[in-house]
C-alpha cells in the first residue's frame, strides 16, 4: 500500500491518485500527517531538529518553537512506527523537502520503507517522480560518464529530440503589480548576462543556496561580480514574479556596489530577457535549465542536479562567480553533454502526464512501475 498526506491542490491529489492506480497496490490518503505519542528518544529528537531547521515557516518565539517541535516529533514518530510495522508499505509525498513532509518521509526511510517523491517538473506535461528526493537531493546522476555510457547504446540519444521538452514553455504569470511579463522588445544596450531571481523563502533558497547562504547573500555577491564584467557588458536582474516580498532594497545596494553595471528590469518578459542575453546566472532556478533550449551558457552558483561542469559553469564561491563574470565573453558549454543529459531527462527521468477531464491527470504507468521498482531495489 502507498500512504501519502493529502495536499490542498486538486491537481496534486489527482497525481497522487494516478500513481496509486498505476502501481496497483492500493493507497491510503492521510487527511493530515498522523501524530504518534511514543517516547522522544535521541533519534526522534535529532530528526525533529533536522525537520524544524528545514521548515519553510520558522516558529516565532520559544513557545511557538516548542509547539512546532512537538508536532513534528509526533509526525516523525508515527511514520517511523507505522512503516516499521508495515515493511511493504510505501511513503509518498509532494516535494518532501521541508518540515512535516520531510519528517514523514524521513520516518519512512529510517524504518526501511521505500519512498516516492512527487513534484511538478520544469517542463510542460511532465512530473518529477523520484525515489531519492527532488531538486538537489534527487537521484539524477552527477557523473558525466553515466550519460556517455547511456548515449553510447543509441546514437539518437545525443540527437536534438530533447528540444521538444521546451515546447509550450512560457514565463510564469506575475502575482505582483511591480513585476510584469511585458511583450515589448528587450531594451538593453550592449551584451548582458541575465539573473532571474528566485522566491526568497523557497526551499531552493533555504536548503540549496550553497556558499551564498540565501537570496540576499546571492544578490550581495552580484555587485562585486558585476564590476568584473568585460567593458560594455552589464548584468540584468529581474525579481521573481511570484515573490510576495520585494528585494528592491537589496537590489539597490547591489546596483551601487556594481558601479552601475547592474540594471533591474522587472517589466520585460523573462524568456525574452533570457533569449536576448549572452548567458544566465542563477543559484539554482529552473530557468538555468530552461536556458539550454536557447543554447545559452549558464553560471550556477548554488546546488542543483544540473550544476555539472560541461553543462554549466559551476561557481562554487564568490571568487569563482567574479571569475566567471570576468570571462563572460568566453563562457561556453559542451553541446554533446547537454544533448545526452537532456535526452535522458526527456526519455527516462521525467514521466509524461496525460491530462483528463475535470482536473484528472494520469502519470505514465510504466514510469511509475520503474521508479517504484528502483525505490524497492535500493533497500536491498
Amino acid at each position: 500500500m502507498i500512504l501519502y498526506p493529502r495536499e490542498w491542490s486538486r491537481r496534486q491529489n489527482a497525481l497522487f491518485a494516478s500513481v496509486v492506480a498505476a502501481a496497483g497496490e492500493g493507497g491510503r490518503r492521510l487527511p493530515l500527517p498522523p501524530v504518534g505519542f511514543g517516547p522522544r528518544g535521541a533519534q526522534v529528537r535529532a530528526r525533529t531538529a533536522e525537520a524544524l531547521a528545514r521548515a519553510k515557516r520558522q516558529p516565532r518565539g520559544p513557545v511557538g518553537r516548542a509547539l512546532k517541535s512537538a508536532l513534528i516529533a509526533g509526525q516523525y514518530d508515527w511514520a517511523l512506527r507505522h512503516f516499521r510495522g508495515a515493511p511493504g508499505d510505501v511513503a509518498m509525498c509532494w516535494n518532501g523537502l521541508t518540515g512535516s513532509r520531510w519528517a514523514f518521509m524521513q520516518g519512512a526511510a529510517d524504518a526501511g520503507a521505500a519512498r516516492l517523491f512527487l513534484e511538478l517538473a520544469p517542463f510542460p506535461g511532465r512530473v518529477t517522480l523520484d525515489w531519492a528526493g527532488v531538486n538537489a537531493e534527487s537521484s539524477v546522476p552527477r557523473d558525466r560518464a553515466f550519460y556517455d555510457a547511456w548515449a553510447a547504446e543509441d546514437p539518437d540519444r545525443e540527437g536534438e529530440g530533447w528540444r521538444d521538452l521546451g515546447q509550450g514553455l512560457t514565463a510564469r504569470a506575475s502575482r505582483r503589480a511591480d513585476v510584469g511579463q511585458g511583450e515589448g522588445a528587450v531594451q538593453q544596450p550592449g551584451p548582458f548576462l541575465f539573473a532571474p531571481l528566485q522566491v526568497p523563502d523557497d526551499s531552493q533558497m533555504r536548503l540549496f543556496a550553497g556558499w551564498a547562504g540565501s537570496l540576499d547573500g546571492f544578490i550581495a555577491a552580484l555587485g562585486p561580480a558585476a564590476r568584473a564584467l568585460p567593458a560594455g557588458w552589464r548584468l540584468v536582474v529581474k525579481e521573481h514574479p511570484s515573490a510576495r516580498v520585494s528585494v528592491a532594497p537589496q537590489l539597490a545596494a547591489a546596483v551601487a556596489a556594481s558601479g552601475g553595471r547592474i540594471a533591474v528590469d522587472n517589466a520585460t518578459d523573462s524568456f525574452a530577457l533570457l533569449a536576448a542575453s549572452r548567458g544566465v546566472v542563477t543559484l539554482n532556478s529552473s530557468m538555468g535549465l530552461q536556458a539550454f533550449f536557447h543554447d545559452r551558457p549558464v553560471i550556477a552558483a548554488g546546488r542543483a542536479f544540473w550544476a555539472q561542469p560541461g553543462l554549466v559553469a559551476v561557481a562554487d564561491s564568490a571568487g569563482a562567480l567574479e571569475a566567471a563574470f570576468a570571462g563572460a565573453a568566453d563562457l561556453s558549454f559542451d553541446p554533446r553533454f547537454r544533448a545526452r543529459f537532456m535526452n535522458w531527462l526527456d526519455r527516462v527521468y521525467y514521466p509524461r502526464v496525460t491530462e483528463g477531464p475535470e482536473g484528472a491527470a494520469t502519470v505514465d504507468p510504466q514510469a511509475v512501475h520503474r521508479v517504484l521498482a528502483e525505490a524497492r531495489a535500493r533497500l536491498r
